[in-house]
C-alpha cells in the first residue's frame, strides 16, 4: 500500500514538473515572439529617421537589420558625413541599444 502510495506521488509530481516545463517554454516563445516584433518596429523607425535626417536617396543604400535592439547598417554611402549622420539618425531611435556600422563608401571613379 505504501509503495502504491509513493508512485502515485512520484507520477504526480512527474507531472507537475512537466507541466511547470512546458509553461517555461511558452514564456519563452512569447518574449521571442515580442522581441521580434520590437526588433521589426526599430527596424522600421531606423529607416524612417534615416530617410528623414539623411535623405531618401541615402535610405535606399544602406539596410537595416535589428536583432535583440542592436542595429545593423550596411550598404553604401557618399561620403563619411552621409554615413556618420546615419549612424547617428539610428542611435537617436528609441529602444535602439547599440549600433553596428558596416556602412562603406562608395569609391569615386
Amino acid at each position: 500500500m505504501k509503495r502504491l502510495a509513493s508512485l502515485t506521488l512520484a507520477a504526480a509530481f512527474c507531472a507537475l514538473a512537466a507541466a511547470c516545463a512546458s509553461s517555461g517554454d511558452q514564456a519563452q516563445q512569447q518574449d521571442t515572439a515580442g522581441m521580434y516584433i520590437d526588433d521589426a518596429t526599430i527596424t522600421a523607425k531606423v529607416k524612417t529617421a534615416i530617410a528623414t535626417d539623411v535623405g531618401v536617396k541615402a535610405a535606399a543604400n544602406v539596410s537595416v537589420d535589428t536583432s535583440r535592439g542592436v542595429v545593423q547598417l550596411a550598404g553604401f554611402a557618399d561620403s563619411q558625413d552621409q554615413a556618420d549622420r546615419a549612424v547617428q539618425a539610428a542611435k537617436k531611435v528609441s529602444g535602439v541599444r547599440s549600433v553596428r556600422n558596416d556602412i562603406r563608401l562608395k569609391s569615386s571613379s
